[in-house]
Parts: structure tokens; C-alpha cells; sequence
């Protein structure tokens, strides 16, 4: 199969090396991903400044073709599809992300929203993360690369196209494999107050994870069980339950 490859934490990082290296075995690889970090920029693109692309050898094999572009991940997405790739590739897959993409933190990962990007032109997608904010070396990472090639296999070219949300742990046994929904993310958000050399005040968001009272039902809870968590998400966040109600209200207002 033809792969695009991206995702937030810059090319050089160490499970986007690992992922395409795993894959690049079985599957023709492309990657285009941005050239510095830039987690966290949700589904955001680059519109007043231009983007800068440079092919990229070292550090990976001679049959992987490695770019690296000034925007964010969803720019990468965007060039890999509409400027780069002669045709559509059969998988756009985000990661390997250093940290968890779990609950409602899908909606400021810049790893999820390259995969989203992915949906958005039909295209089957994978967002993979490695829950470990500690992994430095490739190897750190194989056992989420060997996953990812294994569900590749498994689920060949799906239709209609899904997005997969995929969290791998870290543990000396994984548990097994669960198809789960979010669950809510919550921070103890904490904004560091300091100083620059001029003296003048700037604030650094800070937090802690809270891991209590998380939903026995959700990938929070699971992912504390050692378990793989896959996610199938959609980019149609219209909340069904309220859309009536309120074209009814509006509907009444119109007539009186």
C-alpha cells in the first residue's frame, strides 16, 4: 500500500522514524512533516506566510521519500495530497506521537488533526501515540510501529474510510486490544508566572493529568489497564440531540 506519513512532533523525532522504517518493510512510504515541534496546533494552517519544503535524506532508509515542511501538520497533510503525491495514498497516518491523544485532548493534537486531514479527502486515516512522554530512541517505540503494521494488514483498504484514534501503553505486558469512546481529559491547569531578562512578566500553562473518577467506559480508563485503545472518530461535530430542539425554538420564534 502507498503511505503518507506525518506528525507534530518534527521529522527528526524519534517515533516518526521508527513508524517509517516498521512500514516502509511492507509499504511504499512517503513522509512529509513539519520541521520543528509543533504539537498542540489543532487542526490549524499556515495562510499569511509561505510554506518552505525541503527534502530530507538522513536519518531515513533510501526507499522512504522525507520532507520536511515549515507548517503545521495539517499543512503537511494538505501538501503531501495536493502538491506532492501524484495520486491518493491508501492510508494517511499521524505519529508516532510522544505523549497519550486521549479523551478530549484529540481536539488540540496536531497528530490527531493530520489524520483528520486524512478523512477530510476521503482517505483512511491513523493517528497513533505512544503513551510515554519519556521516549527518546527509535526502538522506544517499536512496539507501536509493529501495532500499526499489524492493523494495516488487518484492516487492509476500508469503505467507507475511517479515522482511528490509536493509543499504545507502556508496559511490560499489554493486555490486549479495545475499541473505546473518549472520555473527558481533565487538567489541574496551573499558569507558571515569570520573568524575562528585561524583567517583564510572561506566564507558562502548566497542569497535571487528573486521574481520578475517570468513566470506567472511556479510553481513559482503559488505557490505565495496559490495554491498546482504538478510537474511530468523525470531523461532524453538529450535537444531534440539541439540533432539533433548538430549530424548533427558532421555528416558533419566526411564527410569533
Amino acid at each position: 500500500m502507498n503511505i503518507l506519513l506525518s506528525n507534530d512532533d518534527g521529522i527528526l523525532a524519534p517515533g516518526i522514524r521508527c513508524l517509517a522504517v516498521t512500514l516502509a518493510q511492507q509499504h511504499q512510504v512517503t513522509v512529509v512533516a513539519p520541521d520543528r515541534e509543533r504539537s498542540a496546533t489543532g487542526h490549524a494552517l499556515t495562510l499569511h506566510k509561505p510554506l518552505r519544503v525541503e527534502a530530507i535524506r538522513d536519518p531515513y532508509p533510501p526507499q522512504v521519500s522525507a520532507w520536511a515542511c515549515s507548517g503545521t501538520p495539517a499543512d503537511c497533510v494538505k501538501f503531501g495530497l495536493d502538491a506532492l503525491l501524484s495520486s491518493p495514498p491508501d492510508w494517511v497516518i499521524a505519529g508516532i506521537n510522544r505523549g497519550a491523544n486521549l479523551g478530549t485532548d484529540v481536539l488540540y493534537s496536531g497528530t490527531v488533526s493530520a489524520a483528520m486531514e486524512g478523512l477530510l479527502e476521503g482517505i483512511p486515516s491513523l493517528a497513533m501515540s505512544l503513551v510515554s512522554y519519556t521516549a527518546k530512541d527509535p526502538q522506544d517505540f517499536q512496539v507501536a510501529a509493529d501495532f500499526a503494521l499489524t492493523l494495516l494488514e488487518k484492516l487492509g483498504i476500508p469503505t467507507p474510510p475511517p479515522l482511528l484514534n490509536v493509543n499504545v501503553p507502556v508496559a511490560e505486558v499489554i493486555q490486549g486490544v479495545v475499541v473505546a469512546p473518549l472520555g473527558v481529559r481533565k487538567y489541574l491547569d496551573i499558569f507558571e508566572q515569570r520573568a524575562d531578562p528585561r524583567g517583564k512578566e510572561y506566564y507558562w500553562l502548566a497542569g497535571e493529568v487528573i486521574t481520578d473518577g475517570v468513566d470506567p467506559d472511556t479510553d481513559l480508563h482503559a488505557i490505565q489497564q495496559d490495554l491498546i485503545t482504538i478510537t474511530p472518530l468523525q470531523f461532524n461535530l453538529t450535537d444531534w440531540g440539541q439540533l432539533a430542539a433548538y430549530g424548533q425554538w427558532f421555528t416558533s420564534y419566526r411564527d410569533s
